[in-house]
């Protein structure tokens, strides 16, 4: 990264971080044009898929402005539309969590549902259909398990003679210490009340919109309550299209986040007797030495991983021969998934979010200047 316009640069110095701000705007620079150009744009623009997997996605997107990389951060936050449950109707619940705390608990499990097949209410208060509307279903009790059977000891182990259990009787002369402690699993049948509980009940023509692939939790692993026996619980559960600025639980990702592209400069060489501890100020595999001559380059590819913590700079042999530094276009974004989308598909959902608020803006100015035209002409009538 050696040959990046200095303009793109923004500097890490030891007690402050300066050129933050951008300066590619008309008017700047004196007989330079910065007007925005589309085909500049285009030529600038790049976003490289870095590390993508069933959950999470770690992208590069390059050649934009800060407001707009924090634009798309926000709208995959806030913005991407989801489905989850909004109204628990609790018929039953003999567990030890309140009857709000478990409808908390069910209202943040993400489901699966593709938001594309459902459509938002217009209005809390509107009627609930089979196309804005999904039900779920649970009822659970936990029972004790009949097939199980406590281990026999091989030791024989009582009370002391004529005396009654107390505080000051150890619990080893009570248990025998070779009979292992059973577990949950072992003494109970449904000891835990998980998402995976959840029942979906088709409605109207819900079985034909789903298809193969019938709404149900994301994470059917989720623990809600923990049961003993005798406790039960039944509750009918309607959730809905929402967006996650109205609630965290719509929220599609679990984080989305970037930061700035590293930039380390090294000004002067780096005497191979003090290359090691040079190493060792920045994060591992930043700094490359040859293992032959002891000299010391910045590896190009793993500069990403660096945090830029200016450690270097609080040695004075290194403070004049490294600029530390990032630069103020290039954005590293991390993004973990929730729910129903695939890691790869929350950018360009967030894209077309964009896209509407622009179509919405674009309509909004037209419809203002023809309006102040025809009130123009109107008042020259009159």
């Amino acid at each position: 990264m050696s040959d990046v316009d200095p303009r793109r640069i923004v500097h890490v110095e030891a007690e402050r971080v300066s050129h933050v701000s951008s300066t590619d705007y008309p008017g700047h620079y004196p007989d330079e044009d910065h007007s925005w150009d589309l085909e500049k744009f285009r030529q600038s623009l790049k976003v490289e898929v870095t590390r993508l997997s069933n959950r999470s996605i770690e992208f590069d997107l390059v050649g934009v402005d800060a407001s707009v990389a924090n634009a798309f951060r926000r709208i995959m936050i806030a913005e991407v539309p989801t489905v989850a449950i909004e109204h628990v109707y609790v018929w039953n619940n003999t567990t030890v969590v309140q009857d709000e705390v478990l409808a908390h608990r069910i209202g943040l499990v993400p489901l699966n549902v593709d938001p594309a097949l459902i459509e938002m209410k217009a209005d809390p208060t509107d009627t609930a259909t089979d196309r804005n509307t999904l039900v779920f279903h649970l009822k659970l009790s936990c029972t004790h398990n009949p097939s199980y059977k406590p281990p026999k000891s091989s030791k024989l182990s009582a009370l002391p003679a004529k005396s009654a259990p107390s505080s000051s009787v150890p619990i080893s002369s009570v248990v025998p210490s070779d009979i292992p402690v059973p577990s949950p699993d072992e003494l109970y049948v449904n000891h835990e009340l998980k998402s995976g509980h959840l029942q979906w009940q088709p409605a109207g023509e819900q079985e034909d919109v789903f298809g193969n692939t019938p709404p149900a939790p994301a994470n059917k692993d989720i623990v809600l309550a923990k049961m003993r026996p005798g406790q039960e619980v039944e509750i009918e559960m309607h959730a809905v299209k929402g967006v996650g600025k109205d609630h965290a639980k719509f929220s599609p990702v679990a984080t989305a986040s970037y930061r700035l592209l590293p930039l380390i400069k090294i000004l002067q060489p780096i005497p191979p007797n003090q290359a090691n501890k040079f190493a060792s100020c920045f994060a591992p595999s930043v700094i490359r030495i040859d293992p032959k001559t002891g000299e010391v380059s910045v590896d190009e590819r793993n500069v990403r991983r660096d945090t830029v913590s200016r450690e270097v700079l609080r040695h004075s042999e290194f403070v004049d021969k490294v600029q530390l530094g990032r630069i103020r276009d290039y954005f590293l974004f991390s993004v973990e998934s929730e729910g129903p989308y695939a890691p790869e598909r929350l950018l360009p959902e967030a894209v077309k979010v964009m896209r509407g608020k622009l179509a919405m803006i674009k309509k909004a100015v037209v419809s203002l200047t023809q309006g102040e035209g025809e009130e123009d002409a109107e008042m020259a009538e009159g």
